[in-house]
């Protein structure tokens, strides 16, 4: 999500777990297995750019951007422009080239869609909707998630989305100038709480999570035409992590966490490569690595940080705290972390040892994003605190208010930071720039 978790991103998403059932149970899905029939064939790689942020935690999908940005803004200070953005959602800006793409979903009209705006300008460009009605009922779904919870992911080409409707995953491929290039139902889903995981590009593939307590899946797409090309179950458990590819003991594992387990799967064909026990049943953030070393944190019913080895040989370290709802940060042999309270850690990659922590003002469900030396990180009250990624002491730059609510993770690319935040109800997305730029509000 991420949201939040998605992380996605949803806050004090499993406070409720220990509720009953709240839908009726859906049917288990079918494994299936490549077959030179449905394997993909000769899909382009994607380029991505510098100055893009084309999926959820960015170019290298570990919360890291290429570019430096700045680190005081409000909304009268280091605005280049500012844009409604119709209906709620927890997703974070996507950002290829000259647009900025969003996933959003109106409650009320029961409609999930996808928008797009200029990235120059913030105009709006385009709106698709692609599905009304079918939506989950409140009771299936925690008080602070929306219908529109997954970053989309772009591969300069494509737009890629999942939504749930219908108690299904319905992924959705749209064209750059949002025109319907394919639609896939992926499998079904039972909510709880709502769907949360990001999509991730590989290769010819786009890859989808959908864990849930009925028998979740993980699926590899092909990007061209929507053919399920692998679909894999997952245990029976509601977790809400989004999964993430690296390249990791020699070979490009996608690698997530959930179950009480940390997996990896061979993303062209979801083999299983290894699990190793961890992390809690239930977790949202999405996986980062450093090297050899891969780290998870979670979760319900427990609390736990765990560091195990990329080859699947065991645990590493780990230690009783747990970042629920947000992905962490692994950077030059540290990790860098902020809890659902607002607290900040660094530990040593290695061997797990507490460098420092930090209280700031929480709740927080939105993921860090290192850029330029500083990590930048908001809570839920429209407060971004920025501090410099260092493991001698904490050492906080800045404190930045905008709006009143924010459950995204911004994006930094191209030496600005776009911000989706909400105020007295209404959203909007921001571009933060340099002092000297131009600004332009589209809300006059």
């Amino acid at each position: 999500m991420k949201f939040f978790c998605t992380r996605i991103l949803l806050a004090g998403l499993l406070l409720m777990m220990g509720c009953g059932r709240s839908g009726p149970p859906v049917p288990e899905v079918t494994e299936i297995t490549p077959t030179a029939e449905v394997a993909p064939q000769a899909v382009p790689e994607v380029d991505v750019a510098d100055e893009d942020w084309p999926w959820w935690r960015g170019p290298s999908r570990n919360g890291i951007a290429n570019s430096s940005a700045p680190t005081r803004w409000s909304a009268t200070q280091n605005v280049v422009w500012s844009t409604p953005v119709p209906g709620r959602g927890h997703s974070s800006p996507t950002v290829v080239e000259n647009r900025i793409f969003l996933a959003t979903a109106d409650e009320a009209a029961r409609t999930q869609s996808v928008i797009a705006f200029d990235r120059a300008s913030g105009k709006p460009l385009w709106q698709r909707q692609l599905h009304q009605g079918g939506l989950p009922d409140r009771g299936q779904m925690h008080a602070k998630s929306t219908h529109a919870n997954c970053t989309v992911a772009c591969d300069g080409e494509r737009v890629f989305v999942a939504f749930l409707n219908n108690a299904e995953v319905h992924a959705t491929a749209l064209s750059l100038d949002g025109d319907v290039e394919w639609q896939t139902t992926l499998g079904p889903f039972a909510s709880q709480f709502g769907y949360a995981p990001s999509p991730a590009i590989w290769g010819p593939l786009v890859l989808f999570a959908a864990d849930h307590r009925d028998g979740g899946f993980l699926a590899g797409v092909n990007r061209l035409n929507g053919e399920i090309v692998w679909r894999k179950k997952r245990p029976a458990v509601a977790t809400y992590s989004s999964p993430a590819v690296a390249e990791l003991d020699g070979r490009p594992q996608l690698v997530i966490s959930g179950g009480e387990q940390i997996a990896s799967y061979d993303p062209a064909t979801g083999e299983s490569l290894w699990t190793v026990e961890g992390a809690t049943e239930a977790t949202c953030g999405t996986l980062v690595w450093d090297g050899d070393l891969v780290f998870a944190s979670g979760g319900y019913p427990g609390s736990e940080t765990i560091c195990v080895r990329a080859d699947g040989s065991g645990e590493v370290w780990k230690n009783r705290q747990k970042c629920y709802e947000q992905s962490m940060l692994a950077h030059d042999g540290f990790l860098y972390a902020v809890n659902d309270n607002g607290i900040a850690y660094c530990w040593e990659a290695a061997t797990g040892k507490e460098q420092w922590k930090s209280r700031l003002s929480g709740p927080v469900s939105a993921s860090p994003v290192l850029a330029g030396g500083n990590i930048y990180v908001s809570n839920e009250r429209g407060t971004t605190y920025v501090f410099r990624a260092d493991p001698a002491a904490f050492d906080l730059v800045a404190e930045n208010e905008l709006g009143d609510t924010t459950f995204s993770t911004l994006s930094v690319c191209g030496g600005q930071i776009f911000h989706r935040v909400s105020k007295d109800g209404s959203e909007t997305l921001y571009c933060i720039g340099d002092a000297e730029a131009v600004q332009v509000s589209l809300n006059d």
